[in-house]
């Protein structure tokens, strides 16, 4: 092999290897849901929780809606407000359309969010937004099943923080996971995916 050969050989190596460092970088960075509208994997499933009012509900109790669900939790400092934020003015801009949707707010920190605690952080956001709880089972469970990245910090206090992603999912009234919106999305664009899904289901 010629000298110019092994260069170029060598350059090309080195490019692939680039290519791939980034690509690697950026699914980690991002950490997009692994599932889109056109892959076999299941993203979600059954979950029995208990609502900010106490009651117990299960993926059932919202069977004919179209599920706005995003994983979080009340002491999360910008992600989550900034999500639930946007989801309230999604709802504001979907107007009628807002019949059809119910949103979720599923904890990732039921050591500390308790029923109350969810009722009471709440109450800044949509009243039509729900937040749900339940045993640290129960939350792993569900957030498994979503494939959401949850990151509890190590400390052996209660003042910590929960690396988490930051997907609202939206599920068909049918219970099928449907698709992702980021939560740093404005609500108007929130507003116009949900109603493109929900005119256009299973596109």
């Amino acid at each position: 092999m010629s000298r110019r050969s092994a260069l170029i050989v060598i350059i090309t190596l080195a490019l692939l290897a680039l290519g791939s460092a980034w690509v690697t970088i950026t699914l980690t960075t991002n950490r997009v849901p692994e599932q889109t509208l056109s892959s076999s994997a299941q993203i979600g499933g059954s979950f029995t929780l208990s609502a900010a009012d106490g009651r117990t509900v299960t993926d059932q109790t919202y069977r004919g809606k179209w599920l706005l669900i995003y994983f979080g939790y009340t002491f999360c400092p910008d992600a989550c407000p900034t999500a639930l934020n946007n989801m309230s003015e999604a709802l504001d801009n979907l107007g009628a359309d807002a019949s059809n949707v119910q949103p979720l707010f599923i904890t990732v920190d039921p050591k500390r969010d308790t029923p109350q605690v969810m009722a009471d952080y709440l109450k800044s956001f949509d009243s039509r937004i729900v937040g749900l709880t339940g045993s640290q089972t129960q939350t792993d469970s569900v957030a498994k099943a979503y494939r959401v990245y949850v990151a509890p910090q190590k400390t052996d206090g209660d003042d910590y923080l929960v690396d988490h992603g930051a997907y609202a999912y939206v599920v068909n009234p049918q219970g099928k996971f449907a698709n992702v919106i980021a939560g740093d999305a404005a609500g108007a664009e929130m507003a116009k995916k949900l109603r493109e899904m929900i005119a256009h289901p299973g596109t």
